[in-house]
């Protein structure tokens, strides 16, 4: 018998395989991808240079230890594990751990200008959840230098001919081929339930299309723009994330949004001021008197209330995200002592970020990007002024689920279809839209690293998924394809024609200020009913709206009211997570289950199934366990974290450092940790 041609499909088409997203993982599942000789079609809602990758700012993870301060991936692994507070299962953030130096030199030779210390060593900053210097950066635009620097590796494949099994090119058919401007509406599958392509439209002229494709990749980042205003950039609806969940695609741990602790306000979005200010010296502050009408500039050092400092000596201004967080909105909410407004004559939601004590020229070359960022829509010189900063919604830990296939030496085997699969075969997912590597809540500058790692599992993945596939998408029956086509052009129809009494951007705005309020930094039961019941009313509300715009080209109007209905259905699932999870843990506080909690009970997964109850009543099915099938073998899943690497252990962050995650890992009880964080550091 003839071998299968991995290139060619029986009727003679080439074989491709598709991405949906242009950022940190897209990019880097196409370039592993493409090493493995296989196609892809990428495809982006913008410009891939303008994915939400480029907006990073601080810096990218890696235990290289140059500094000698005993860094090790080891280390690195089990401040992950214990900063996400025992949520993540353990062997893919092994895999990301081990890679990420070998990820970094990767990005250097590519010619990401990471800066560098005199001697021309790699420089490494910190951030926050470690006593180490892990975080490699390229001044404060570190995103936007290694989405550029992938972007260019991409370009490359884009001007090479896709080769036969017999090493010969296929003229007219490159390597890669680039879709932007195109929307992502659904998969395609077929009657196995296997994805066999997508359905996108392009923004510009409004066509609908289905695309053929072997696997699919969703890298479609996160869902910030669900709570209104976010540091996410407006793209940012995580409508794709609804869209193959709406299909049957598991979504998990929903209810941990990260809000970071430092951002400045804007009327279009809320922009980032990052950990780097903290991990080069910034300082947190407040006045002593909550009524102080000085400038930050003119308040003398006795007259401040360095509230991070006083109350995590061990890690200061640089604990981990969450709790600093809830230690700002501490002192502005419940203590009113936020910076005072002599005008209003009340109280901002606003802290101190001070950078004014370090020397210019350090800040400059450092951190330039993020203070001009602030000099530009705030008005204020941050070199001669302490910055005015307040949390805000950042990041969502969870997301998507996929699979893993754990190695003997604890860490993942790569190249196994398995990893990073959703249950929906021939669906996987990577970046910030999967939920695999954060648990309960992120660590800086593992962000970069996790997507840019998942990329590099996912290629190789979809590769080996490709070559045990039986019948190619592209032998499958047009017919297919078509019916796809037809019920998204049927849906798009439907909004087009939508002439009710409701405002698309109202709705969303309610929705934004509901989830802000509610499900972010404090979670209280009685509050999260009442937002159920918000979203059940704007979901309403959203079958009645006025669609002014019928235009068949470049038409945001509708093409924002299918986002707001994905847009709805994901944060039912947060929020319901948020309600059903009674306790607290990482990003996730409810100040009610703040003491004692019960890890026997909810140290695991949330898992979400999508249930279709019909006459347009979605509903959710939290479940403990399912199965899925992949290239013929049954996957038996259940939401059990695994926790064979790194011990659980009370997390706490007044005294202890890195030096506990090492003596715990030589078998030593870690000095500090050994008792529940206290009531006083989770609230």
């Amino acid at each position: 018998m003839a071998k299968k041609s991995v290139t060619k499909s029986e009727s003679g088409k080439t074989r491709r395989v598709i991405v949906v997203g242009g950022g940190l993982a897209g990019l880097t599942t196409v370039i592993k991808l493409c090493e493995a000789g296989v196609p892809v079609d990428l495809f982006s809602l913008v410009p891939v240079k303008r994915s939400h990758s480029v907006c990073a700012q601080g810096g990218i993870n890696a235990s290289v230890n140059t500094k000698g301060e005993g860094d090790s991936p080891q280390v690195h692994l089990e401040e992950t594990v214990y900063g996400g507070d025992f949520l993540a299962n353990q062997p893919p953030v092994k895999g990301m751990a081990d890679a990420a130096p070998g990820i970094v030199f990767m990005l250097d030779r590519m010619g990401v200008p990471f800066n560098r210390t005199p001697e021309g060593l790699l420089d490494f900053r910190r951030f926050g959840g470690t006593l180490f210097h892990r975080t490699a950066f390229a001044g404060a635009t570190t995103g936007q230098q290694l989405l550029y620097a992938l972007d260019e590796q991409v370009r490359r494949y884009e001007t090479l001919d896709v080769e036969d099994d017999k090493g010969t090119a296929i003229r007219g058919e490159k390597m890669v081929r680039k879709f932007e401007f195109w929307d992502f509406l659904s998969i395609v599958k077929d009657e196995e339930g296997r994805a066999r392509g997508i359905v996108a439209q392009d923004i510009k002229s409004m066509a609908i299309k289905a695309f053929r494709g072997d696997a699919v990749c969703v890298a479609t980042g996160g869902p910030g723009i669900i709570f209104g205003r976010s540091t996410n950039s407006v793209i940012n609806t995580g409508t794709a994330a609804a869209a193959v969940y709406q299909q049957g695609a598991c979504y998990a741990n929903g209810e941990f949004i990260q809000v970071h602790p430092t951002a400045i306000p804007g009327a279009d979005k809320l922009r980032l001021i990052s950990e780097s200010a903290r991990g080069e010296g910034g300082r947190v502050w407040v006045p002593k008197d909550p009524r102080e009408k000085r400038r930050g500039r003119d308040v003398p050092q006795g007259d401040r209330e360095y509230f991070l400092e006083d109350k995590y000596p061990g890690y200061g201004n640089l604990v981990p995200r969450d709790i600093a967080s809830r230690e700002l909105f501490l002192k502005c909410f419940h203590e009113k002592k936020g910076v005072f407004n002599a005008k209003s004559q009340k109280n901002e939601n606003e802290v101190y970020l001070d950078l004014t004590h370090i020397p210019k020229e350090m800040l400059r070359k450092k951190l330039a990007g993020i203070l001009e960022i602030y000099e530009k829509f705030v008005g204020e010189d941050p070199y001669e002024n302490p910055m005015r900063v307040f949390p805000a919604v950042h990041y969502s830990m969870g997301g998507l689920w996929v699979d893993f296939e754990r190695a003997d030496n604890g860490s993942l085997v790569m190249g196994s279809p398995k990893n990073q699969s959703t249950n929906i075969e021939g669906l996987y997912a990577c970046g910030e839209v999967d939920y695999q590597y954060h648990g309960a809540n992120r660590l800086g500058a593992n962000s970069l690293l996790s997507c840019i790692y998942a990329g590099l599992v996912t290629g190789p993945a979809m590769a080996s998924y490709r070559q045990g596939l039986g019948k190619s998408s592209f032998d499958s029956s047009s017919t297919l394809f078509e019916a796809a086509e037809k019920r998204e052009q049927k849906k798009w129809e439907r909004i087009t024609a939508m002439s009710g009494s409701e405002n698309a951007f109202q709705i969303h705005e309610e929705l934004g200020q509901t989830m802000l309020i509610d499900v972010t930094i404090e979670r209280h039961n009685d509050r999260l009913d009442a937002v159920l019941s918000k979203i059940e009313s704007l979901t309403d509300r959203s079958r009645k709206i006025a669609v002014l715009d019928s235009s068949g080209h470049a038409n945001d109007n509708a093409r924002f009211v299918r986002h707001l209905e994905n847009m709805l259905v994901i944060a039912r699932v947060i929020a319901q997570g948020a309600r059903n999870r009674d306790e607290s843990r990482g990003a996730h506080f409810k100040p009610a289950f703040g003491k004692d909690r019960n890890d026997a009970e909810w140290q695991r997964s949330t898992l979400a199934l999508h249930r279709d109850n019909g006459d347009n009543n979605p509903g959710i099915n939290f479940v403990r366990a399912f199965d899925y099938s992949l290239l013929g073998k049954t996957q038996n899943i259940t939401d059990a974290v695994d926790l064979s690497l790194v011990t659980p252990r009370a997390r706490r962050y007044e005294t202890a450092g890195a030096a506990s995650a090492v003596a715990q890992h030589k078998g030593d009880e870690p000095k500090g940790a050994a008792s529940k964080e206290s009531a006083a550091s989770a609230e």
